[in-house]
């Protein structure tokens, strides 16, 4: 009997410690995919950038985006708001996109259409469908709520040279992938890929970091690792969109009158280049 306590024991004991095993590799991941957040989303206090996206068909034709970009850090939380403001081509000049990011819950989105001078919600459940026709979604541009997703520590392996962590990511409510796996750069905690798997479980999306550079800025001696160049592929069409930015300025000193609802149909030329 004595014998049977004692199996029955050890058992329990292994039990507790295989979850608990488990509920340390998910606090891990879940802590690499903050930092990830921050190092890719949130640099600096602010910032400003010239973008050019450039979309793609299978056959090679393609389409050009060029916009201005401009976002400010909530000093006090981890709250952001973003400005978009597209300058070609003719078809989309004007169009502007306004977002307040809330971490924890739906972010409010706007966007101002010029072709019938109206600004209109971007509902919640629209976030992952496409960013003006391209392969980002509108939550790539963002960033998506890392508390959205249940995150595991699959691995730690090389992408290229680089040392890198891999996570899988799990959506805790219905999104357009079942899975999505992150490598993170082990050192700068910048996002190098992503694979997006659809819900037959094949591979769908793929984002790569395609060119890192270090921007200067005040106070930091090295600069801001920064990923200036970014790819986001259809595997299944073979269209792709690839994103650079240009003109990259950190800690600008944006108001707050930049991103407001006004803003979208009378941006603030001062910011606007």
């Amino acid at each position: 009997m004595q014998r049977w306590k004692w199996s029955l024991f050890l058992i329990l004991i292994l039990a507790v410690t295989g979850i608990t095993a488990q509920a340390q590799e998910k606090e891990a991941a879940t802590e690499i995919m903050q930092k990830k957040e921050q190092a890719f989303y949130y640099p600096g206090t602010d910032m400003q950038a010239r973008v050019t996206m450039e979309l793609v068909t299978a056959e090679g034709q393609k389409r050009l985006r060029v916009l201005s970009m401009l976002r400010k850090n909530d000093p006090m939380s981890m709250n952001q708001k973003y400005l978009l403001y597209f300058h070609e081509p003719g078809d989309v000049r004007r169009t502007a996109f306004l977002v307040w990011k809330y971490p924890g819950r739906d972010d409010d989105r706007w966007i101002f259409i010029p072709a019938v001078n109206m600004v209109r919600r971007v509902a919640a459940k629209d976030s992952r469908s496409s960013f003006v026709g391209s392969d980002f979604t509108y939550e790539d541009v963002s960033g998506r709520d890392v508390s959205a997703d249940t995150h595991t520590l699959l691995k730690e392996e090389k992408l290229g040279n680089v040392d890198c962590y891999v996570i899988q990511s799990v959506p805790k409510t219905p999104a357009d992938y079942i899975k999505k796996l992150t490598w993170v750069d082990k050192k700068t905690f910048l996002l190098l890929k992503e694979e997006y798997y659809d819900e037959q479980n094949t591979l769908a999306r793929i984002f790569t970091a395609d060119k890192i550079e270090n921007i200067a800025v005040d106070g930091v001696a090295q600069g801001i690792p920064t990923v200036i160049r970014r790819t986001m592929k259809n595997v299944k069409s073979g269209h792709y969109t690839q994103t650079t930015f240009n003109s990259i300025a950190y800690n600008p000193g944006l108001e707050d009158e930049v991103f407001s609802e006004r803003a979208l149909q009378n941006p603030p030329q001062k910011w606007i280049k």
